[in-house]
């Protein structure tokens, strides 16, 4: 897919500063960069593999982001505070598109994706406290329902569903595979998973 012919399935506009959703301070609140970048015509997105000495998901495949400081305006600037500190990505060098809804996770975050295009490839820079790795999937292999998979779990009595994305050597699980997921059916008009 192409970066034109994602922006024209994406359809939603650039968030007017004013408009952006403020934060409220009563949940644990983080935002993620669900970023992606044009490679010889094709979209890819940009995941990050986190260090496995971390106490909370070690080693778990993730969007570049975290949790909202004080400092922090918006979802929005969480996010791209959080992206530069990982990975170097210039706040002027994304693209805003929009926000999905926030996503909800059994480890009690409420987390809000923003969605951006990098403008250019950029220097990577990791946090070696953050993030072990960086790497791109294309988009094209997210869109291909055969390589998305959901598994319901039982917690507590409550039945969940619980996406994976296998990749090369990569497991993309959870929250990050959820909202690749939700992002694919969007873009493929599919809505009706679960």
């Amino acid at each position: 897919m192409t970066l034109d012919e994602f922006k024209q399935r994406y359809a939603l506009q650039l968030l007017p500063e004013d408009n952006a959703p403020k934060i409220t301070r009563s949940l644990r609140e983080a935002a993620v960069l669900v970023g992606l970048i044009e490679k010889e015509h094709e979209l890819h997105l940009i995941l990050t593999r986190r260090p496995t000495h971390l106490r909370a998901h070690p080693g778990q495949i993730s969007f570049p982001g975290g949790k909202v400081e004080a400092q922090d305006v918006d979802y929005t600037a969480t996010a791209l505070r959080e992206a530069f500190e990982e990975i170097a990505l210039p706040q002027d060098n994304v693209q805003v598109l929009g926000q999905y809804p926030m996503f909800n996770t059994l480890t009690g975050f409420t987390i809000a994706p923003i969605v951006g295009i990098i403008k250019q490839e950029f220097e990577i820079i990791l946090d070696p406290g953050e993030v072990d790795e960086l790497f791109t999937v294309p988009l094209s292999f997210l869109l291909n329902p055969d390589n998305r998979v959901m598994k319901r779990f039982t917690r507590r009595g409550i039945s969940y569903p619980v996406y994976f994305i296998p990749y090369n050597q990569h497991m993309i699980w959870g929250a990050t595979a959820a909202m690749i997921d939700k992002m694919c059916r969007q873009l493929s008009n599919d809505e009706m998973g679960c």
